[in-house]
């Protein structure tokens, strides 16, 4: 067991010991491998249902029943392998969310995220399946205050409960981003900024109906530090996915984690997604080929996404994160958060956790020790004074 005063994340009846939740990442960047590593470590491991598997992008008879059983059996491979908290991210602007969303109720995972649109009720397969099994906590992803009141408003209204949790994800995460491209460098919209106001708006249902829902944040969190900071601000729990990817459990190839290594900060980018979002990748001669104006012919086997209309994409977006996924660097791109310039080698998940428990400690020494200075420098009571009092 790890030792630090990092505060456990609970959420309803499960408990982990660490407040870290490891971001889902796809197309197959965050499996079973990564999952159960996290899991193993107290965290909660989180394997990405987007495009998953093997063949997920070719033209077969049954696609949609291909891509249920390869999330089932990495759901079940990172059991084997941990009887720590599991989750899968699922986008909800994909077209087979609601099936993989069963697949997750039948497997009974502890946790699913809901990203890539706003979830504003649950299917009703959730709630008839939820009878027979386990149903797994919900945890939807929002970007601003206004989306969680509307989500909460919503899900009170249409189905008589909220959200198991809440993450809270700013302007410098990886991947798809919930913002305009005008909005990610304003001040305003700072993970630090945000997310004030969406405990905020929490706060006012877990008061109204005496519940408690766990706020994670997430998007540039890439230290021991930077989770002091952000748990001081008041959430509960922090995602990250960046810092994982460097590791030697994340299961992309090890030529998709050396972009990351050998990625400068200039090389961050945003790019305009064919699903119609800005997204945040590494700049490499595939994207510099798509800025050209290259358009690179689609053989589109399933519409995957709701929002992409692939007559006129540029490029496949499901095809071209399998690519890079694999290393075919020349076929597509990595997408990464704002600090993957930063990693300069591949650890163990082990390693990465106790670097960040460490980084934590040190943090939150140095700020009782800057405390201990404050109140030694402050000016004691006038003796003057309290002889007049006397």
């Amino acid at each position: 067991m790890n030792l630090t005063t990092m505060p456990r994340l609970t959420v309803g009846d499960l408990k982990m010991r660490l407040p870290i939740v490891q971001g889902g990442m796809g197309v197959g960047v965050s499996l079973s491998g990564l999952a159960a590593a996290v899991a193993n470590e107290g965290g909660v491991g989180v394997i990405s249902a987007a495009i998953i598997g093997k063949g997920s992008t070719a033209v077969h008879e049954d696609g949609l029943r291909a891509r249920k059983l390869e999330l089932a059996e990495e759901i079940r491979a990172a059991r084997r392998h941990t009887k720590g908290a599991i989750g899968v991210n699922i986008l909800v602007a994909l077209t087979d969310y609601e099936e993989l969303l069963k697949v997750c109720v039948e497997e009974e995972v502890d946790f699913v995220f809901l990203g890539a649109g706003l979830p504003l009720k649950l299917p009703d397969s959730f709630f008839y399946l939820s009878e027979r099994y386990r149903a797994p906590k919900i945890v939807p992803i929002v970007s601003s205050a206004r989306a969680t009141k509307l989500l909460f408003r919503s899900w009170e209204k249409r189905h008589g409960r909220l959200p198991d949790a809440v993450v809270v994800e700013g302007p410098m995460a990886g991947g798809h981003l919930g913002f305009k491209p005008s909005e990610l460098d304003d001040p305003e919209n700072a993970l630090e900024k945000i997310l004030p106001q969406v405990i905020k708006v929490v706060r006012a249902f877990e008061e109204r109906l005496e519940l408690k829902i766990p706020i994670i944040a997430a998007g540039g969190i890439y230290t021991g530090a930077d989770i002091h900071r952000i748990l001081e601000l008041g959430a509960d729990g922090v995602q990250m996915a960046t810092r994982f990817v460097t590791t030697f459990e994340c299961d992309a190839s090890l030529e998709f984690k050396k972009t990351y290594l050998n990625a400068k900060k200039e090389d961050l980018t945003i790019i305009d997604s064919p699903v119609g979002l800005p997204g945040r990748a590494i700049k490499n001669d595939f994207l510099a080929a798509v800025e050209a104006g290259k358009k690179i012919p689609i053989q589109c086997p399933w519409q995957c996404l709701v929002t992409c209309d692939h007559t006129v994409a540029p490029y496949c977006i499901a095809v071209a994160l399998e690519q890079a996924r694999h290393g075919r660097l020349k076929h597509g791109f990595a997408f990464a958060g704002s600090n993957a310039w930063r990693a300069d080698k591949l650890v163990s998940v082990k390693e990465l956790i106790h670097s960040l428990i460490r980084e934590y400690e040190l943090a939150r020494l140095g700020e009782k020790v800057s405390n201990l200075k404050g109140s030694v420098n402050t000016p004691l009571p006038s003796l003057s004074t309290n002889r007049n009092q006397g």
